[in-house]
């Protein structure tokens, strides 16, 4: 006769020990240790579930390899965060947080999927068939090859995947599945690792790709143990404010495809719209002829966006100035100012200092720096820049401008935008034909930039 015994889980990094502490020792959270009870046999080994493995030990050369065709979302923005589209077999998260749209998007990707005559199925634990039902007519997402589970046992879930074999799987959410051998709550560290590790195993061995809806937690990660995210084979997350109607999907790791991409949309009444041209979104509300806004082009993945670099450089009533940035690092951010005040000749240790990415996007690559540096020297000047130069290239400490990649792309876009003039590094001025159009000026160091953007 089996036993159970007791242990003590962190629900925040999956943590165990036999008895309660108040502070996890893994991950340092205070009272996220839930006690969970563990099937054992008599001999003291943990009872094991489920059938033995077929698989077979074999030399790669003799594995044929079989390049299998993505299924297309219909959805371009989608499309380029998954890489290419959804991978036959993989296993996706999605993670976001409550009512930024996670099920919408799911929901109309499921209708375009199912237009292409593939079987898709969507499964909620979190509402009924009759609710998702009032949902998909809102959005217009009614096929005959969308089924729709209103189900949380994960045996019966499988059983009808097993029966129905659709190309693609919706779980909405992984936190409402329960397995039925595990004694503990549904959304517990030990149920989503279990329902994780059997999903899994039925994407791979049944060739289904299935995506799944992670709830987060308050700190914005995915909620459950970071072992989550490293058993999936993607992780994307939907990010955007609430009282904003844009909304960023990002990918955090994809194991086919590029991490740096991002898929941009709007949220209207019909559901989700993708924004093809990301650049004119965020420049359509920038203050022309204004001290400290300066436009930089960014690279996300393999695009290019201009997006607005605002600064506000004011007199500290403290002793010690602050330093605040929205959309950027808050130490390269100090690290710029160190360099203008040492190598520029800015006075800037009486200063506050701020620093804001317009339209809620984050950069995160170095070849912004030259576009803060401009933006902090205009605000403390209170000398506006161009309203239609664009402004690249990475700052070194000694004050020189570095190279950065792909500068033909962001010059190129630059122009389809109608900017006339691009500053950027002199050692991307050469080697390439310039566009028409458009004013290319090469800089070597951070005083030759500022010397061209606000005259002296």
């Amino acid at each position: 006769m089996a036993k159970y015994k007791s242990k003590y889980v962190c629900q925040e990094c999956g943590y165990e020990t036999p008895k309660w502490m108040g502070k996890c020792p893994g991950c340092g959270s205070w009272n996220t240790l839930v006690e969970e009870l563990e099937e054992r046999t008599r001999s003291g080994a943990t009872a094991r579930k489920g059938p033995s493995s077929s698989a077979r030990l074999a030399p790669i050369t003799s594995i044929i390899g079989e390049d299998e065709p993505r299924l297309d979302t219909n959805m371009s923005e989608l499309n380029r965060v998954l890489g290419g589209g959804v991978v036959p077999g993989s296993l996706v998260l999605v993670g976001g947080d409550p009512g930024i749209g996670k099920s919408t998007l799911l929901l109309q990707t499921s209708q375009q999927l199912a237009n292409k005559n593939h079987k898709v199925l969507y499964i909620s634990g979190e509402e009924s068939a009759k609710q998702i039902k009032l949902r998909a007519e809102r959005l217009g997402a009614n096929s005959d090859n969308l089924y729709v589970l209103a189900e949380t046992d994960l045996f019966l879930v499988e059983q009808q995947i097993s029966e129905l074999m659709p190309a693609v799987v919706i779980m909405d959410s992984i936190q409402t599945i329960f397995h039925p051998d595990v004694t503990s709550a549904p959304g517990s560290v030990a149920q989503v690792r279990e329902c994780t590790a059997h999903l899994m195993k039925l994407a791979k061995t049944k060739e289904i790709a299935i995506l799944i809806v992670g709830h987060v937690t308050k700190q914005g990660a995915i909620a459950g143990p970071r072992l989550l995210e490293h058993m999936v084979d993607s992780v994307l997350y939907f990010e955007g404010e609430r009282h904003n109607t844009y909304r960023i999907l990002r990918a955090v790791k994809n194991r086919f495809g590029s991490t740096n991409e991002i898929g941009i949309f709007e949220m209207v009444e019909q559901g989700l719209v993708e924004v093809t041209n990301p650049s004119e979104l965020f420049l359509s509300e920038r203050s022309m002829g204004v001290a400290g806004s300066t436009v930089v082009a960014s690279m996300e993945g393999t695009r290019p966006v201009l997006v607005e670099m605002q600064a506000l450089v004011t007199p500290t009533g403290f002793a010690t100035p602050r330093r605040m940035a929205t959309g950027v690092d808050h130490n390269r951010i100090a690290m710029i100012m160190a360099v203008l005040e040492k190598r520029v000749g800015l006075l800037l240790q009486n200063q506050d200092a701020y620093v804001n990415v317009a339209g809620g996007v984050r950069l995160d690559e170095p070849a912004i720096d030259l576009a803060v540096a401009v933006s902090l020297a205009s605000s403390f000047r209170d000398k506006q820049t161009r309203p239609y130069d664009v402004v690249i290239g990475e700052v070194g400490l000694t004050g020189e401008v570095r190279g950065v990649s792909r500068i033909e792309q962001r010059v190129k876009e630059a122009q389809k935008l109608g900017f006339k003039r691009i500053i950027i590094p002199a050692k991307n001025a050469t080697g390439w034909e310039h566009p028409e159009g458009i004013e290319v000026v090469g800089v070597q160091t951070v005083s030759d930039a500022l010397r061209e953007a606000l005259g002296g």
